[in-house]
């Protein structure tokens, strides 16, 4: 579904990605790793249209989208999730839920106001309340269901769990494994391998802006050595 090869990015002069190659397949869930600094936001902005690639393509069911801007990516049917949440602070929950909300993919079961608040019951719980009266951990539960409510075909989570209380991280976790069930193709970026591993299928893990190693989740979590090298702290 998702396509990226030898994808290269820079911030002016300074390069962060060299030669960036990964896959998402229909109905899967793959992770890109790496310590902090690694590259894995910029491709991420980089297949977003958010920043423009020096070289390499970016496809999407067999679409090419390299060099477009942001807006037709994601009417292409991709959904981002950002790094910091960055929901519409002086909105309730469900102005900002409806604000983008969109079905143009023509989905035969959508995502509406009903599923994203079966998903998350906090949601509902807080619906009136504004996006800065919610807990971080809220906050990126309505940053996902805000993104599912343009009903994507690709969903992209930027720090899926970052600074979330366990419970919290829990939750998230959960809602990864049945969207992916709902048939959803998700790309995640996280820090809990233990727990990622669980409900993804493949891994990509980067260092210093390259692909260092790739595989399936049994082939991770066997691989102290990948972990220890490129993971830990």
């Amino acid at each position: 579904m998702l396509a990226v090869e030898a994808l290269e990015a820079a911030y002016g002069v300074s390069q962060v990605l060299f030669g960036v190659t990964l896959r998402v397949h229909a109905g899967e869930v793959v992770t890109l790793l790496g310590r902090n600094g690694m590259g894995k936001t910029t491709t991420v902005r980089a297949i977003m249209g958010i920043m423009r690639p020096k070289a390499g393509t970016v496809s999407f069911a067999g679409r090419a989208l390299a060099g477009l801007p942001s807006y037709r990516v994601a009417r292409a049917g991709l959904g981002l999730v950002p790094e910091g949440r960055q929901v519409f602070p002086n909105l309730s929950v469900r102005e900002n839920l409806v604000a983008t909300a969109a079905n143009r993919q023509a989905q035969a079961d959508p995502w509406t106001l009903e599923r994203v608040f079966a998903l998350f019951p906090r949601l509902e719980e807080r619906r009136d309340n504004m996006g800065n009266q919610l807990s971080g951990g809220e906050q990126q539960m309505l940053a996902i269901a805000r993104a599912l409510m343009t009903n994507p075909r690709l969903l992209i989570l930027d720090e899926a769990t970052e600074g979330l209380a366990p419970l919290i991280r829990a939750d998230i976790y959960r809602s990864i494994a049945q969207m992916k069930a709902s048939g959803l193709s998700i790309l995640v970026i996280d820090k809990d391998v233990k727990q990622i591993t669980r409900v993804a299928d493949r891994h990509y893990v980067l260092e210093k802006g390259r692909v260092a190693w790739s595989g399936s989740s049994a082939d991770l979590a066997g691989n102290e050595d990948v972990q220890r090298r490129y993971l830990g702290v």
